[in-house]
């Protein structure tokens, strides 16, 4: 049976960069790229008018006529196209440009210098409705907690803690062996605890507030 590859679409300022993602990502079998932007700008334009499965996004696009950055792209996106995954590809691996990702509306943050697998990883997980951070993110987030706190009862933190690892709801709820509609609930009780709104937002608060413990 033949599956319909993940339509993919690139944002990054770098030619050499773009043409090395492509070649890497479209050997994968599962995977296309059907377009590539060098700024903030246009990779929403394309987003919008290709409507892809992922975006990859850079965090910084540097030289003339770069008006926005990834993060600003990433919530015109959210607000234009919401439910449209982006998957922050960066180099920069700080806990604030981590966190001001994840609020924006990203939904995985994967760092360029790691193994072509944590990408891979990300991208299905944003892809089927989870979440995709390479393993040193959720762990620098942990360390730079300050004063645990643990708001969420076993069973909520079982729950942010799959989504963290790129779980879907059905897949929690089959890990968890409960119904999609009983994650749904626990979802909104998790969501009204940490003050936000979105799963990834939900696992950076929770990581942020020491809850999970992820450091690999």
């Amino acid at each position: 049976m033949t599956t319909t590859p993940l339509r993919l679409v690139i944002a990054d300022d770098h030619t050499v960069v773009r043409a090395g993602l492509r070649a890497l990502l479209e050997g994968e079998p599962d995977l296309e790229v059907v377009a590539e932007a060098g700024s903030g700008e246009e990779a929403v334009q394309q987003a919008l008018g290709l409507a892809p499965d992922v975006v990859l996004m850079d965090l910084r696009f540097a030289g003339p006529g770069q008006n926005i950055d990834g993060i600003e792209a990433v919530r015109r996106l959210a607000a234009a196209a919401p439910g449209l995954p982006v998957v922050m590809l960066t180099s920069y691996s700080g806990r604030i440009d981590v966190v001001r990702a994840l609020e924006a509306g990203a939904r995985g943050y994967v760092l360029k210098a790691g193994p072509p697998e944590e990408l891979f990883r990300a991208v299905r997980s944003a892809a089927a409705g989870g979440i995709g951070l390479a393993p040193e993110i959720v762990g620098d987030l942990v360390g730079q907690v300050a004063g645990l706190r643990t708001d969420l009862t076993q069973r909520e933190t079982d729950v942010v803690r799959l989504m963290s690892e790129g779980h879907g709801n059905r897949s929690i709820a089959e890990s968890l062996f409960l119904s999609e509609a009983t994650i749904k609930t626990h979802l909104v009780r998790i969501y009204r605890k940490l003050g936000v709104d979105n799963r990834a937002a939900a696992v950076s608060e929770a990581a942020r507030r020491g809850i999970l413990d992820l450091a690999p």
